[in-house]
């Protein structure tokens, strides 16, 4: 019986489910976050994704996974999509899907790059790019609960113009430190130069490998291995370590 239960769950969440589009809020000059309304929701923790699905007149369907940026327990769902050139789906999902418009949802997906609230181990959450938007949901998850672990985020970009989130990060949650790092252009007068992260960003600013950090690491293959490779080689435990990376996928 508990066997059929499972298999129960594991139904309802890969269901295509539908969803209406009932706000866009712009995070760059490249990527929005859709808020969606989806009825029969069954929750999520932070962390996970969803499948999105668009069907044209003629049939033809295309598919791509995003990462869920609301808190469990919104009241809507909320994915950041970043438009990739020559895309087939983020265009539209960025650019053309309109307030009342329909998508399809499945999910959500994934168990293993997911944060609850309720244990005492300081989080460090380290993002290449878009790799912020699961990083995200753990920060507002954190935030709707009160939690008190303490978390800290580092977020490398390629300039100032393509941070995410902006005005909710400087707005400032207590136990929240915020650190970014750019590759290309940064501010003027910026201490750090400019160029890829290295073993010195993170012992700057994480904690150290002795207070046993979970480490969330998220973003594109390349700055996820290396990442997680500085973190391994400064002595943080690898079991402590929980990576998401994504690569080209056709936008």
């Amino acid at each position: 019986m508990a066997r059929t239960a499972v298999s129960g769950r594991l139904g309802t969440r890969l269901r295509w489910r539908v969803a209406t589009l009932v706000e866009r809020r712009p995070e760059n000059a490249t990527a929005s976050t859709l808020v969606l309304d989806v009825a029969d929701w069954p929750g999520h923790f932070a962390g996970q994704h969803v499948d999105v699905r668009l069907t044209a007149e003629d049939g033809y369907s295309a598919q791509r996974s995003y990462s869920l940026a609301s808190a469990p327990g919104s009241q809507h769902v909320e994915i950041t999509v970043q438009r990739v050139a020559d895309g087939e789906v983020s265009p539209y999902l960025v650019d053309g899907l309109a307030v009342g418009d329909p998508i399809e949802l499945r999910g959500p997906v994934g168990g293993w790059f997911v944060w609850a609230p309720g244990g005492t181990r300081p989080v460090l959450l380290i993002g290449g790019g878009s790799g912020v938007v699961p990083l995200m949901a753990m920060i507002r998850a954190r935030r709707a609960t009160a939690a008190a672990t303490p978390f800290r985020l580092l977020h490398s970009v390629r300039s100032p113009a393509e941070r995410y989130y902006l005005p909710e990060l400087r707005r400032g949650d207590p136990g929240l430190a915020t650190e970014f790092l750019y590759t290309r252009t940064s501010p003027d007068g910026w201490p750090r130069p400019r160029g890829r992260i290295r073993h010195e960003d993170i012992t700057a600013f994480a904690w150290p490998p002795e207070t046993s950090p979970m480490c969330y690491v998220c973003g594109p293959t390349g700055f996820v291995e290396t990442a997680a490779d500085l973190l391994v080689g400064l002595g943080h435990d690898p079991d402590h370590i929980r990576t998401e990376r994504f690569g080209p996928s056709g936008g």
